[in-house]
């Protein structure tokens, strides 16, 4: 298989590559992150007498600015490898490739997908990818909705004009209706998958995960086939780092934080109840106490415990059962 290194940006892919392996001559061009620059890519392998499902891609999570790429890329043959930049940059600075250049990055990449264990990356399905927009878009007006309210707070406790009053109030009104009416395209997409209905339903068993909640992991493991709840909880960055090198021996554990931070945030406030109504995570919760761990050492175990929880509800297809022994 021959590795294909991608440095993406907003307007330009930097494509670097070792047609003969890396004992041989490495080609790099660069093409516009467009459609048409994606089938330029694809012709410039082809001169290369390299066919697309000889390559993988390999290229780095950047904002939004890859998954074009990364799916039509996808639908060529290409095999297709979105790298944690964390570990690519780490793989940089072992091989002393210090410059941070497009060229030295898609170089780096190339270079990474010869030696690291490389998971394929594969599409979401298109009712998962839709009820991520719709959640998102759900985000965006709320986040406004908020906005909204302050200023209106603030100006109503100002000498402040009417007009400005009334158009506040007026664009309140509005979101207040974008909500209504994106609930209502959530819920009747929901209704018409059975499979994220049932799953929804799964979740909700489970005390503490209510609706908001429950759509948000809905999105997050129908779009990743995690292995083992174990992997769950190191992607949305709950697993715990320890330091006990040199001085750093007497630092407390914390965690690693990687991932979604807008799903570490909802297990957050799901924890805060769960500590008090879910009879697992409360006695796992009192039980760290009692040993002496801080409040929030043992509220980041309730989070990661909901994320083991929510795994085993979807992968057994069962409700969450109260009268279950967890022998932690």
């Amino acid at each position: 298989m021959i590795m294909l290194g991608i440095d993406v940006s907003k307007t330009k892919i930097d494509c670097r590559i070792f047609p003969q392996g890396l004992t041989g001559k490495r080609k790099n061009k660069i093409f516009t992150n467009t459609e048409s620059g994606f089938g330029s890519l694809l012709k410039w392998l082809i001169t290369l007498k390299i066919e697309p499902d000889q390559v993988t891609a390999i290229m780095e999570a950047t904002s939004v600015y890859h998954e074009n790429l990364g799916y039509y890329l996808y639908d060529a043959g290409v095999k297709v490898c979105v790298a944690n930049p964390s570990r690519v940059r780490a793989f940089a600075k072992a091989m002393s490739m210090l410059n941070k250049t497009d060229k030295a990055d898609s170089e780096a990449l190339s270079r990474y997908g010869y030696t690291a264990k490389l998971i394929i990356w594969q599409p979401e399905p298109e009712n998962v990818r839709l009820l991520k927009a719709l959640l998102g878009r759900r985000d965006v007006y709320l986040g406004s909705l908020l906005q909204e309210k302050n200023r209106l707070e603030k100006a109503q406790s100002t000498h402040t004009s009417v007009v400005v009053i009334k158009l506040l109030e007026e664009n309140i009104e509005y979101l207040n209706q974008q909500l209504e009416n994106i609930d209502k395209l959530i819920n009747n997409h929901i209704d018409q998958d059975p499979t994220l209905k049932q799953d929804l339903k799964l979740l909700q068993t489970i005390p503490s995960i209510g609706e908001r909640s429950g759509l948000l992991l809905l999105g997050l493991f129908h779009s990743h086939k995690f292995e083992k709840a174990s992997r769950a909880a190191a992607y949305v960055g709950l697993v715990p780092v320890h330091q006990l090198s040199g001085s750093s021996v007497n630092k407390q554990s914390h965690l690693s934080k990687a991932g979604d931070s807008k799903i570490r945030s909802v297990l957050y406030m799901s924890a805060l109840t769960a500590i008090k109504y879910n009879p697992h995570i409360e006695a796992l919760y009192q039980g760290l106490l009692s040993q002496g761990k801080n409040k929030m050492c043992a509220l980041g175990a309730a989070m990661r415990k909901l994320i083991h929880l929510c795994y085993g509800v979807l992968k057994h297809q069962t409700a969450y059962q109260r009268d279950y022994l967890v022998v932690e």
